[in-house]
């Protein structure tokens, strides 16, 4: 079967909701794009994607790339774009199996009741805010989309599921939302800081915290444990490999790469864990966060999290930039609270429970963590030395 696929260049809203259904029932394939995306990358990402069509708010324009055509697997029904470590565009095709039985794993695992609604407002071209909507479909409900993400708008929806990201999170305590009123609250797409766990579980959240990417459908471990279905280990060297029925089917066009990441059934990520000793799995960071200081390798994420303990740190993300000394140096890069800390107080924080190469060298205060469009902290950009 020669699939059709088509390019949903569409805002947040009851078009692509209906695209999404009739992909998952066996229509045409969908690769939602933000409409909001400059030209010059929009059409980058068109021509890499060779869709059939391209679907707007004006209607559906057919559309081939330069080059031969090639469809997608027979069965995939969504196409996902994310960027590799050069920034080149590429596609994770995914099953509206695998799509179900994650929406599936998640229902069960929020324990959700049929008829139960979704608020979606995270971004509609990102697995998250797919897998709200296909988790709507599964529900049989409606959900409620919001084009951005507004805490008024959370607040007045009354008693309904929904995903966000931590700083999404720390904006509604920040707004005092009562928290109790929501459903679920699916938490993902970055490291949530112990202490936001806490107040929002105070504040009456029924929080979930997740790990997953679009390869794996989004969400597959929820709070250490796999999704049902779903299977974890690490490597020898400590990477994260995942397995079950949510995986991708591979990247577009892009034989090689699916190669790289697939190890029989597992998928490899980039990410290092370990398991406590019941087996739930904790992320340590990835592996391109790794911090090389003065010949000792230092992980990013378990130096924020330890900073994320500190009682004048509101927020934090911790990286490595270039030093002609040490070759990295670690750079903590802190949203203070109240009272801003000082980097003395912070090297001494973190050396109470880590080796004293992984006490920051480096503190920058800012207002806020810059974000990609994913809710993901900018590395790239904070990496990028002042």
């Amino acid at each position: 079967m020669d699939r059709r696929f088509h390019a949903a260049v569409l805002p947040p809203g009851p078009r692509l909701f209906r695209a999404l259904a009739a992909a998952l029932d066996g229509g045409p394939a969908v690769c939602p794009l933000s409409p909001g995306l400059p030209a010059p990358t929009l059409d980058a990402m068109l021509e890499a994607l060779a869709p059939d069509a391209v679907e707007t708010e004006d209607g559906l324009t057919p559309y081939r790339a330069a080059g031969e055509h090639a469809p997608p697997a027979d069965d995939t029904a969504v196409l996902i774009a994310t960027s590799g470590s050069t920034g080149a565009p590429k596609f994770v095709e995914l099953s509206a199996a695998a799509l179900r039985h994650s929406a599936a794993g998640t229902l069960a695992r929020i324990e959700a009741a049929p008829g139960d609604r979704w608020l979606c407002c995270v971004p509609t071209s990102h697995i998250s805010g797919v897998q709200v909507l296909v988790r709507s479909l599964l529900a049989g409900t409606d959900p409620i989309i919001t084009p951005r993400f507004d805490t008024a708008a959370v607040a007045a929806a009354g008693p309904v599921h929904i995903s966000l990201v931590p700083t999404q999170l720390r904006r509604l305590l920040d707004a005092g939302t009562d928290l109790s009123g929501l459903g679920a609250i699916v938490l993902g797409g970055a490291a949530a800081a112990p202490g936001l766990l806490a107040e929002a579980r105070d504040r009456g959240g029924r929080v979930f915290t997740t790990y997953g990417m679009s390869e794996t459908c989004g969400g597959c471990v929820y709070d250490g444990t796999p999704l049902d279905g779903m299977r974890a280990e690490l490597g020898a060297d400590g990477r994260i490999r995942l397995a079950g029925p949510s995986l991708f089917t591979g990247y577009r066009l892009r034989p090689e790469q699916t190669a790289a990441v697939r190890d029989g059934e597992w998928f490899v990520t980039q990410d290092l864990g370990a398991l406590d000793e019941d087996g739930r799995l904790r992320v340590r960071g990835r592996v391109d966060d790794v911090i090389n200081t003065g010949g000792e390798k230092v992980v990013a994420g378990e130096i924020a999290t330890a900073l994320s303990r500190h009682p004048k740190v509101r927020d934090v993300v911790v990286v490595g930039r270039p030093d002609p000394e040490w070759g990295e140096r670690v750079t903590a890069v802190v949203v203070p609270a109240a009272e801003p800390p000082a980097l003395p107080e912070l090297r001494a924080f973190v050396r109470e429970t880590m080796p004293a190469c992984a006490a920051p060298r480096e503190l920058e205060l800012v207002d806020a963590i810059p974000l990609l469009a994913s809710g993901k902290p900018d590395r790239a950009r904070l990496r990028a030395a002042r």
